[in-house]
């Protein structure tokens, strides 16, 4: 048995050595690798470097500046709730915000709504949204050509600054913030964000792994308290994002009332397409966070 363990155990090795892998190192301590079958497309855009590939495991993969954003495995555990827990809460969305997003899977997933009667998107980069078409078509699946889908290609920043229009919804799905993503975890950011909030409207975002990036979550509970009479954060898990559950921000520019179970229910039955996450029961349950979570928010506040 130690003799063929011992083989096989050379094989795997070998092999290993032998394939081409990606190395993520997002933090400093910890990194993460996948094995590249193909380079499908390599670019050095304006405004960042992006790499999509494809994986014996995940599927295909993008990556800016060096981080995974997206694996076809698994997207849809981050996509699907950051867009069905706020929709199906609110249930009289009718205008909504996009930042970021550029690769089309929150679109794809605000685009099942039939009720919502408009959709902006803001992206910083252009080519992320053409290459995502391209070479992506999974995460939007059309939705771009939507007819109640506007794009605009603007600093998201710049944008909660200048807009006039109010919106029953902002979703932030944005990256970590590292270059020209930091500044939408910003004050000012998020207070542009209010700003643009209709009367009892939702902004959610998204904030890390508070296992690797406790300081993600933390600022932004910070800033919602300063500035949001209501707030809280709900949870998924996207395998990808290494470090256990996933932190989504939640904030109310007034009340809102949690439906009941029921009535979520009655709601997800109008929802047009298929969803592989997300389900009435999970859109309860994410808003309980696990102690050790709480037990950060607690301490935020002394």
């Amino acid at each position: 048995m130690r003799y063929w363990m011992g083989v096989l155990l050379s094989i795997s090795v070998a092999s290993v050595a032998s394939a081409e892998w990606f190395t993520e190192t997002l933090y400093k301590d910890w990194a993460q690798s996948f094995e590249i079958q193909n380079i499908v497309f390599e670019e050095e855009t304006e405004h960042q470097s992006l790499k999509i590939f494809d994986t014996p495991f995940y599927g295909r993969v993008l990556a800016l500046d060096g981080i995974i954003q997206l694996t076809e495995k698994d997207e849809f555990t981050y996509h699907e709730m950051l867009t069905h827990v706020p929709i199906l809460t609110h249930g009289h969305i009718r205008n909504v915000l996009i930042i970021g997003g550029g690769d089309g899977g929150i679109l794809r997933e605000v685009t099942k709504h039939a009720g919502i009667e408009k959709i902006t998107l803001v992206e910083l980069d252009a080519s992320v949204i053409e290459l995502s078409k391209t070479y992506l078509p999974f995460m939007s699946q059309g939705a771009f050509d939507d007819s109640r889908v506007e794009i605009c290609i603007q600093d998201g920043y710049e944008y909660v600054q200048n807009a006039h229009e109010t919106y029953d919804l902002i979703i932030c799905d944005t990256t970590d913030p590292i270059g020209p993503a930091e500044i939408l975890f910003s004050k000012a950011f998020l207070k542009g964000c209010k700003r643009l909030l209709a009367s009892g409207g939702l902004l959610v975002t998204q904030n890390g792994v508070p296992f690797l990036q406790q300081d993600e979550l933390l600022q932004t509970d910070r800033i919602f308290r300063e500035l949001f009479s209501e707030h809280t954060f709900f949870t998924t898990v996207v395998p990808t994002y290494v470090g256990g559950f996933m932190t989504f921000g939640w904030a109310c520019n007034g009340h809102i009332q949690h439906p009941t179970l029921s009535v979520i229910k009655q709601r997800h039955q109008k929802l047009e397409g298929k969803v592989r996450y997300y389900t009435p029961e999970i859109h309860r349950a994410s808003f309980a966070l696990p102690q050790c979570i709480l037990n950060m928010l607690s301490e935020n506040t002394q």
